[in-house]
């Protein structure tokens, strides 16, 4: 973990407008609210320039794991974590983050190198007080060693996996955990090297096991003199680690560490040492994390030297370091995060950016896939428009023309519920003499880009359209609240939009107003950028100064850690006035309404929330390769046999959609689909053509996974989702879904109904009050059960539970000792299925927590609970089919 800030101290553009054209390619945008403008920068990159295979090292996480299903598998196997680091078994750091417990999750995902900081089995920060142990037993043996001894012999014998696991003996050792003063306990320091090494290795013997992996030193920021001394005498005692191991945290790092990594060289060299790979096992400040402009410098830097890294844990384990939202979704820093996975098998090229070395500007990191035919830039950290300047394009790989597809993800707050980045340039280019020439319109330094160029495409994205208005809330007509700079050299802060945001917001009179123009009459999706500080909250909405409807913000950690909270507008054609206030009737302040507000964002879904993710995106599996040779279905994934290809999808809401896979075959031939790993049945192709293959599925909010196979083959050319009004109908009707208050089910034991505090975002019963049931769980009989509904007879559900989970621990330290809570569904007749909830900072406000059920009896009762603990509190149950209605396969 990192120390205390108290006690260290460190020396949009939003969616844009750009055109398709057939240019020699400079592609310029519109941002979505007018800026100053600013000199554009260049990015120059130099494709022939190769800088070695790429590593994908740097989005490893500190206790970015929390328990077995926080995060969730798809939001894990999207953004491909190769290492992290948590505790050790029972360790009494934190509550939770068990190493046990995650690695089951995260070698699903891929991962494959876990890292134990073995000293957070103590329950203090600074360890032991800060002082180093001694032998308060009289035993003769240093009262340390029992603690590693423990520590791997659990892994040893409880891991499925203990030849992947990373131990490290000592966390930030130089500052006040033990060792600080390398003068005067230099020669300590480096005999408990040896004895905690030692100590590892036999464990590992004794139990018949390869060598184990330890890394070190662990200092919590780079120091060249204890790294030389350290190398020299674990040199000498063949004891040297399998990783080296610092830290590299405050903002001045972005401009320092390419320096240490090189003094890092020399000492190898000056040794006569043999390359021992580095994790940087922290990195980045909280002002870093969830913000996609800042994540690609880091990510840029630490690519370039391939060298794995970890980003910080400042507050608390299982969301990737603030880089993941809620119970199934992805922020800004999960698309930064997934971007950087999807250059998997990819060769990097050299990037020149305008400063290197400097914290805070413009980065990048260029790689290029021959086999797919794809070169992919992710770049961001400037503040005016980006010339992107592409060189050592191969005319053998990519012809004498290519497709540009640019798109932009913005910072959306810790707790953001962010869709599939907007496409903002989409064009064709001519290829001259290996060049093209991209302008990306940017105005955001918290923004990120991902640049690709293809071949040409037979159906390239188009620049996203339904971003109509994009407003920050200091600029909105603002009564009795005030406006806040949030500024980015405080590295112990959250980033907001723009740098600034409203709060405040705490009386009567409070509002915010601002004016809309929208292109036709239609529904419209008000997203709402806000913090709410440790309960949920509410504003009134106001169009044209009637009243619209209730607010219901969910809780968050604090006025700025921020999330997006959803509110459907019925608005007809042309300009209108939006208001939030904190009052629905000018005189009595709505309960929590003291709320940050940072951004509004409304969107256009009258056709409803539509997605296109195409196969040049797609993660490929089993020999599928993406085929160009027809101009037809060029960029199409070429599926047979077990190849398959992977797509992520992000859905606005919890609820049935319309998932189509976009395909043309030679012959007869079936797709296979698998959505978030449970096969779904779709109607064979009868013959050749060009088809789509539809299937109604209930989806959980956020971060979803769908999986694509032909045996037969097929070219696969795009997955796409839809939700409109004919899918929320699905929603609605009793055949597909049975909905209920928790309170009006059976209850049993201890299981009780509870009234949530005012202001909650729950559910309100018939009687206008939002009840919940608690107190399930922590013993066999304390339960709630969910009768089947007649017709709801075997096969597969999801069952959807609007939950609270609030539980957390002694603050023995300085980070949020937050709790995962379970609840076991068990089918009367069938089998238990155990559901993870992660933290949500309030009793009173609820999460969707949404549970695969494959259910074998015909009308077996499901009963909630959970034997050992707390299950959370449920406000309300929803079992709906997995699949509704019959798909189908239609000829183009």
């Amino acid at each position: 973990m990192s120390s205390n800030p108290r006690r260290r101290r460190f020396p949009l553009a939003g969616p844009a407008a750009a055109t398709a054209a057939a240019l020699s390619l400079t592609v310029c945008g519109l941002a979505a609210q007018p800026v100053a403008a600013a000199p554009a920068e260049t990015l120059s990159v130099d494709l022939a320039q190769s800088t070695g295979d790429f590593r994908g090292g740097a989005t490893g996480t500190l206790y970015g794991l929390g328990d077995d299903g926080v995060p969730s598998q798809a939001v894990l196997n999207g953004v491909r974590i190769t290492n992290t680091s948590q505790k050790p078994p029972q360790g009494a750091q934190h509550p939770n983050g068990d190493a046990l417990d995650v690695e089951r999750s995260f070698f699903a995902a891929g991962g494959k190198d876990l890292y134990v900081y073995i000293q957070d089995e103590y329950p203090d920060w600074a360890y032991n007080g800060g002082k180093r142990p001694g032998d308060a037993n009289n035993d003769g043996e240093w009262d340390y060693l029992p603690i590693v001894r423990s520590v791997a012999e659990k892994i040893a014998t409880q891991s499925e996996h203990p030849g992947n696991y990373i131990f490290i003996p000592f966390n930030e050792p130089d500052a006040g955990n033990w060792y600080p003063n390398w003068q005067a306990q230099k020669d300590q320091f480096l005999a408990d090297w040896s004895a905690a090494y030692q100590a590892i290795g036999d464990v590992y013997a004794a139990h018949g096991l390869p060598k184990p992996k330890i890394g070190g030193p662990g200092d919590a920021w780079w120091h060249q003199d204890r790294s030389a001394d350290f190398l020299a005498y674990a040199k000498g005692r063949n004891e040297l680690p399998d990783v080296f191991i610092w830290h590299e945290l405050g903002t001045n790092n972005l401009g320092t560490f390419r320096g240490h990594f090189a003094e890092y060289k020399q000492i190898l060299r000056d040794q006569g040492i043999p390359d021992i790979p580095v994790n940087i096992t922290e990195y980045g400040m909280l002002r870093d994390m969830g913000v996609p402009g800042q994540l690609v410098q880091w990510m840029s830097m630490f690519e370039d030297q391939k060298v794995d890294a970890q980003t910080a844990y400042w507050n608390y384990a299982g969301n990737l370091s603030d880089n993941s939202s809620r119970n199934n979704g992805g922020n800004g820093g999960w698309w930064m995060f997934k971007w950087y996975g999807d250059l998997a098998g990819s060769k990097t090229a050299k990037v020149t950016p305008p400063q290197l070395n400097v914290p805070d500007t413009l980065q990048g990191i260029a790689a290029v896939d021959p086999a797919k035919k794809k070169a992919t830039v992710l770049l961001g950290g400037g503040s005016s428009d980006v010339n992107v300047s592409v060189g050592g394009i191969d005319k053998a790989v990519f012809g004498n023309s290519v497709d540009v597809q640019v798109r932009a993800n913005r910072l959306n707050g810790a707790e953001g519920a962010s869709l599939q980045p907007p496409v903002v340039v989409s064009a064709h280019a001519k290829v001259k003499d290996g060049k093209v020439s991209v302008t990306v319109p940017n105005s955001d330094r918290y923004s990120a880009y991902q640049l690709e160029i293809t071949p040409a495409l037979a159906d390239p994205q188009p620049v996203a359209g339904d971003l109509v208005n994009s407003t920050e809330a200091e600029n909105t007509n603002l009564t009795d609240a005030t406006v806040y700079n949030q500024d980015p050299s405080r590295e112990w802060s959250f980033m907001a939009s723009a740098g600034r945001d409203v709060g405040s917001f705490n009386k009567a009179s409070s509002a915010a107003a601002w004016e809309v123009t929208v292109p036709r009459t239609g529904t419209y999706r008000l997203s709402i950028l806000a913090g709410a500080n440790q309960r949920p909250g509410q504003h009134a909405l106001l169009v044209d100064g009637t009243f619209n409807q209730l607010i219901k913000y969910s809780a968050g950690l604090s006025w700025t850690y921020r999330g997006t909270t959803d509110a459907t507008v019925s608005l007809t054609a042309g300009t209108h006035t939006l208001s939030l206030r904190a009052s629905k009737d000018g005189g009595t302040i709505l309960p929590g309404a003291d709320i940050t507000l940072d951004r509004f964002d409304l969107r256009d879904i009258t056709d409803g929330e539509k997605a296109a993710y195409p196969a040049t995106d797609a993660r490929l599996a089993g020999g599928a390769q993406l085929s160009y040779a027809k101009p037809g279905t060029s960029g199409s994934a070429d599926l047979s046999g077990q190849a398959s290809a992977t797509f992520f999808a992000s859905t606005a809401e919890t609820g049935y959609y319309d998932v189509t896979a976009h395909f043309t075959t030679s012959g007869a031939s079936a797709l296979k689909l698998a959505v978030n790993g449970r096969p779904v049945a779709l109607p064979a192709a009868a013959r050749s053509g060009t088809w789509d293959s539809t299937v109604r599925v209930f989806l959980p909010q956020g971060i979803n996974e769908l999986t694509v196979s032909a045996p037969s083959g097929a070219l696969v050319g795009s997955v796409s989702t839809l939700r409109g009004a004919d899918q929320k109908n699905a929603d609605s009707d009793a055949a597909n879904v049975f909905r209920s208050e928790a309170e009006a089910l059976p209850r049993a034991g201890a299981a009780a109904v509870q009234t949530a505090g005012a202001g909650s975002n729950g559910s309100a019963d018939a009687s206008g009050v939002v009840r919940d049931v608690g107190y399930i769980g922590n013993g066999a009989g304390n339960t709630l059960t969910v009768p089947r509904p007649a017709g709801f007879g075997a096969g597969e559900y999801q069952l959807v539970l609007a939950a609270a989970n609030a539980d957390k621990s002694a603050a023995i330290n300085y980070n949020p000792q937050v709790i995962s809570r379970f609840v076991d569904v068990t089918e009367d007749g069938g089998s238990t299925v155990r559901g993870a909830m992660r933290h949500n900072y309030a009793w009173n406000s609820y999460w969707d927590k949404t549970i695969p059920l494959s259910l074998a009896t015909g009308d077996g009762a499901l009963v909630l609970g959970n034997a050992t603990a707390y299950a959370p509190n449920i406000d309300t149950v929803v079992l709906a089919r997995f699949v509704a209605g019959t798909p189908t396969t239609v000829r183009r």
